[in-house]
C-alpha cells in the first residue's frame, strides 16, 4: 500500500502532492489494478491534512479513471500507467547503486537530490 508524504517547501498544493505520488506510483509498477489506496482517514492521521483535501485528490484520480471508489469498501487502482514495470527493475537498481556511490563520496540527502534534478533538467532541455 502507498505511504503519502507532503512536502511543504514545495509549492505544490498538498491534493496534487497525493495525485502526482499515485501516478508515479502507477507508473513504477508500485501500484497495480485493484489495489487499494489508504482509506482518507488514514492519510489525515499519517500526514495530518484535511479530509477533504485527500477526497479532492481521489475524486481527481477518478475522474482520470485511475481509481474507482467504493462506498463502504474503499478507492481502488482502476487501471496502471505502465504495463511494462519490469522494464524500471534494471534502471531503479542502477539509480540505486548511484546513490551509494554519491553518499560514499560524502554528499548529503539534499546535495543528491540537487545534483540529481539540475542534471535531469539539464538533459531534458537538450534533448528538446
Amino acid at each position: 500500500m502507498i505511504e503519502f508524504h507532503l512536502d511543504g517547501r514545495s509549492g505544490v498544493a498538498p491534493y496534487m502532492q497525493l495525485i502526482q505520488q499515485v501516478r508515479q506510483a502507477l507508473r513504477l509498477g508500485l501500484l497495480r489494478e485493484g489495489d487499494k489506496l489508504p482509506t482518507i482517514k488514514d492519510v489525515v492521521a499519517k500526514v495530518a491534512i484535511n479530509p477533504n483535501t485527500v477526497l479532492k485528490a481521489y475524486r481527481e484520480l477518478e475522474y482520470e479513471g485511475l481509481v474507482s471508489a467504493r462506498p463502504g469498501v474503499g478507492t481502488f487502482i482502476a487501471r496502471t500507467l505502465n504495463d511494462e514495470t519490469g522494464a524500471h527493475e534494471p534502471l531503479r537498481e542502477e539509480l540505486r547503486a548511484w546513490l551509494r556511490r554519491a553518499q560514499a563520496a560524502g554528499l548529503d540527502a539534499d546535495s543528491i537530490e540537487a545534483l540529481f534534478v539540475t542534471t535531469f533538467r539539464t538533459q531534458l532541455q537538450e534533448s528538446t
